[in-house]
């Protein structure tokens, strides 16, 4: 074998260091998890519409992290084949994440400009643009982050190296999530929803840039392309990529199927948990396009948001503790175990929640289901890693994607839909809805996930 290709195990620095970056997209994206439902609903979305406008991100992880995925694969650069995607997405991010809490001021700047009487849902429509752009852009960061690993860890490392990932993804939700509360309960400071977002644009883009200059990523010439091209058969279309994806292994697609199943029940909790934090735990009816009702329950919402917040802290927190033991354990007893333990300990703490509503249960709650997190963030991608062919990382994570994006739709459409015709009356000739329904949903596709887990035959002896 070339020396050039051998590559030097991390040590515990280097894994700390590799994973800054993933530290910075995670805050961003947690950022986005948590606010975006606040932010749309005092612009007048219901839940049905605010479900529809989630649907960026599967939407765009289905198109965009399989074709950058490809891309990255073939890009030829000084600067090597991923990191041009990876602070490229974090810049155009970082505008969308300013832009996105000041859309009703984009409105009234527009209004003023243009002269027009614009809809009144013109302020919406400005945000689920950005949110778009927010999800494509992190998406366009995130698959070949996720390449970089087979690109520069040694195979034995693999499993590791994603432990270090949902530890950073951990880290960056705790951070992300507990610094409004933290400012609120130690000096009595409110940080504004604006300020949280320019918090999380810096966040992505330093956490970036700093990953860029310090990953020493081989720089590609146009001869190495030619020697991967004699190594793997490179086609340009996405049906033969699909297909020689498939080809890989018959596990890959039981792995599929487990990731499918998996993030339906993780989003199922995603998108929805600030929602059911501030209308079933806290009791705030439905204040979509009513301003008198969102100015008489601002302050419980206020709560809410907050309690929200805590809970995604505690429940990264806890991602954070568990995500190097669950790499440890997963190479002693095989990623297929510990996985399926993981994620059952999820479906305990989401029966729970739906059960449940008081704050204490809910914040222990979230804790637990860290566990199955920190899993979901890791194992998955170490047991796909294993029969990933050199030279075609960054499209095969961008196929697996997929499985992570597609499953969103049913959630953002069916579940949300579900969501928004089970509504109730409330004191006050107002309507709330049983956002716990979202967990029983989400237990049910978890119970899948670890069936067609448990049937994934694992590789030993070669990671």
């Amino acid at each position: 074998m070339d020396e050039n290709n051998v590559q030097k195990k991390f040590t515990t620095a280097q894994f700390l260091n590799f994973c800054l970056g993933f530290f910075g997209l995670q805050f961003a994206w947690q950022m986005r998890i948590i606010l975006s439902g606040p932010v749309t609903e005092s612009l007048g979305a219901s839940p049905f519409l605010y479900g529809l406008i989630w649907l960026a991100g599967p939407f765009t992880g289905m198109v965009v992290q399989p074709l950058v995925g490809a891309m990255s694969d073939k890009t030829v650069s000084p600067f090597g084949r991923r990191r041009p995607y990876l602070l490229g997405g974090a810049v155009i991010a970082a505008l969308a994440l300013w832009i996105f809490p000041n859309s009703a001021s984009v409105a009234n700047i527009l209004r003023n400009i243009t002269g027009l009487d614009l809809h009144p849902l013109t302020a919406l429509f400005i945000a689920a643009i950005m949110i778009w752009i927010i999800d494509a852009c992190i998406n366009i960061a995130q698959g070949p982050y996720r390449a970089l690993i087979p690109d520069v860890v040694p195979q034995e490392q693999h499993s590791l190296a994603n432990s270090y990932i949902s530890l950073s993804i951990g880290l960056g939700s705790v951070v992300a999530a507990a610094t409004a509360p933290f400012l609120k309960w130690a000096f009595d400071y409110q940080m504004s929803i604006p300020a949280q977002f320019i918090m999380a644009a810096l966040a992505f883009t330093l956490a970036m840039l700093w990953t860029c200059i310090t990953i020493k990523e081989k720089a590609t010439k146009r001869e190495d392309n030619a020697t991967q091209n004699e190594e793997v058969k490179q086609d340009t279309s996405f049906l033969q990529s699909l297909k020689d994806f498939f080809a890989l292994s018959p596990e890959v697609g039981k792995i599929c199927w487990m990731q499918f199943f998996t993030w339906i029940g993780t989003m199922c909790m995603m998108i929805f948990f600030t929602q059911y934090s501030v209308h079933t735990v806290f009791g705030v009816p439905d204040v979509a396009g009513n301003e008198a009702l969102r100015q008489m329950y601002s302050d419980a919402t206020l709560s809410g948001t907050n309690f929200s917040s805590i809970c995604f802290a505690i429940f990264n927190l806890v991602c954070f503790l568990v995500a190097i033991p669950i790499g440890i354990l997963s190479a002693k007893y095989g990623n297929k175990k510990v996985h399926i333990i993981s994620i059952l300990t999820m479906i305990a703490a989401y029966l729970t929640m739906g059960i449940s509503h008081n704050l204490y249960v809910v914040a222990a709650a979230m804790g637990v289901a860290g566990i199955g997190w920190a899993s979901i963030c890791a194992l998955p991608f170490a047991m796909l890693s294993q029969y990933i062919k050199k030279g075609t990382e960054g499209s095969v994570m961008g196929i697996f994607n997929i499985f992570i994006a597609g499953p969103q739709v049913f959630v953002c459409t069916l579940v949300a839909w579900f969501i928004s015709k089970c509504a109730f009356a409330v004191e006050g000739n107002a309507v709330n809805y049983h956002w716990e329904y979202c967990f029983y949903i989400g237990a049910i596709t978890l119970l899948l996930a670890t069936i067609v887990a448990g049937k994934v035959k694992e590789k030993r002896g070669e990671e």
